[in-house]
C-alpha cells in the first residue's frame, strides 16, 4: 500500500519535528515555519503539479516532499536541506514507501535552499515555486513594529499573495500586493531576489515563464 500525504500528515513524528524545528526558528527570529507554511507549499505545490497534467502519484509525492521539506531545522538552520532529507529517507523508508519515490522525495528537500536550490525533477520545481513564493504577513511573529528587521518588514508589507498558473499561455505568477510605507519595494527584492531567480529556473523546468508581480506591475 502506498504511502499517502494524509499518513504524513497525520504522522506524531513528523509532526513533532516540524513543531521542534520551528520551535528553533522562533528562537532564532525566523518567520513562522509551521503548519501554516508546510501546508501551504504542500497546497501550491500539488496545485501546480495537478494543472499541469502531471499523474495523481507525481502529484502526491510533491505534496508529501513539501510538508516535509523543513524538519531539518529541527537539527539546525544551516544545511537543513540535506539534514531533511536524510531524516526524510529514513522516516518514508521506515513507512514502506518504495526506494523511486523516496528518492523522488528527498531529492526535491535536498535541493530546496536557497544557497544550494536546483529543480533537478518537477517534485523539486514544484517545491520550490510553493516555497520561494509564501511570502505573507501572517508568517512575522515579532509584535513589535519598531523593532522589525527587513525580512519582518518585507513579509509584514505584504497584504496579499497569489501564485498564479496560466496553463494555455504557461505562465506561473506571483502577484503581490505591498504597502509601500512599511516596506519599500526594493527591500523585497533585496531579501528575495535569489529566489525569484530560483522560481524562475522551476518555472522553466516544468515549460513555464515566471512573472513576478507587485501592486499590478510586472517587474520579473
Amino acid at each position: 500500500m502506498s504511502v499517502t500525504f494524509q499518513d504524513i500528515q497525520n504522522s506524531p513524528e513528523i509532526r513533532t519535528y516540524i513543531t521542534q524545528a520551528d520551535a528553533s526558528l522562533l528562537a532564532l527570529g525566523f518567520t513562522e515555519h509551521a503548519f501554516a507554511h508546510v501546508g501551504r507549499c504542500a497546497a501550491v505545490a500539488a496545485d501546480i503539479l495537478t494543472q499541469l497534467g502531471y499523474p495523481a502519484r507525481q502529484v502526491e509525492l510533491a505534496r508529501i516532499a513539501a510538508f516535509m521539506h523543513d524538519i531539518g531545522n529541527v537539527v539546525n538552520r544551516h544545511d537543513h536541506a540535506i539534514s531533511g532529507a536524510t531524516m526524510a529517507f529514513r522516516i518514508l523508508d521506515k513507512m514502506g514507501m518504495p526506494p523511486e519515490e523516496v528518492a523522488a522525495v528527498i531529492t526535491a528537500i535536498g535541493h530546496h535552499d536557497d544557497s544550494t536550490a536546483f529543480p533537478v525533477n518537477p517534485v523539486a520545481a514544484a517545491l520550490i515555486l510553493a516555497d520561494k513564493t509564501d511570502v505573507r504577513r501572517s508568517r512575522v511573529r515579532n509584535s513589535d513594529i519598531t523593532n522589525f528587521d527587513i525580512h519582518d518588514r518585507v513579509n509584514y508589507a505584504v497584504e496579499r499573495s497569489d501564485v498564479l498558473l496560466d496553463v494555455p499561455d504557461k505562465l506561473i505568477t506571483l502577484a503581490l500586493t505591498i504597502n509601500t510605507q512599511v516596506c519599500a519595494v526594493m527591500d523585497y527584492f533585496e531579501i528575495f531576489l535569489q529566489r525569484m531567480v530560483l522560481c524562475r529556473k522551476a518555472a522553466e523546468h516544468l515549460g513555464l515563464q515566471f512573472h513576478l508581480e507587485i501592486n499590478g506591475q510586472i517587474l520579473l
